[in-house]
């Protein structure tokens, strides 16, 4: 055989298994970014409960603010008197 046949050979074999490396690694990267991608699509759903829970609360606080606007209640007096310690 001849020392071109031979390189090419090599050259093939060489590309071969350099373009299975290759796509094994993307497909390694690829299931590990699915993996993140699930992660943060429970956040998001987990964020979207909470903003909910967020909007029912003033809501709810808002209207028990206005019931006690009618009874002499004075939430800001009621503040000055409580301290708050963190």
């Amino acid at each position: 055989m001849s020392s071109e046949i031979i390189v090419a050979l090599l050259s093939l074999a060489g590309t071969f298994f350099g373009t299975f490396s290759g796509i094994k690694l993307m497909s390694y990267r690829i299931e590990q970014l699915e993996k993140k991608m699930e992660v943060l699509s429970g956040l998001v759903e987990r964020i979207a409960v909470m903003e909910n829970k967020i909007i029912t609360a003033e809501h709810r606080l808002s209207h028990i603010e206005r019931s006690a606007a009618g009874t002499g209640y004075d939430p800001a007096a009621l503040s000055e008197k409580v301290s708050y310690k963190c």
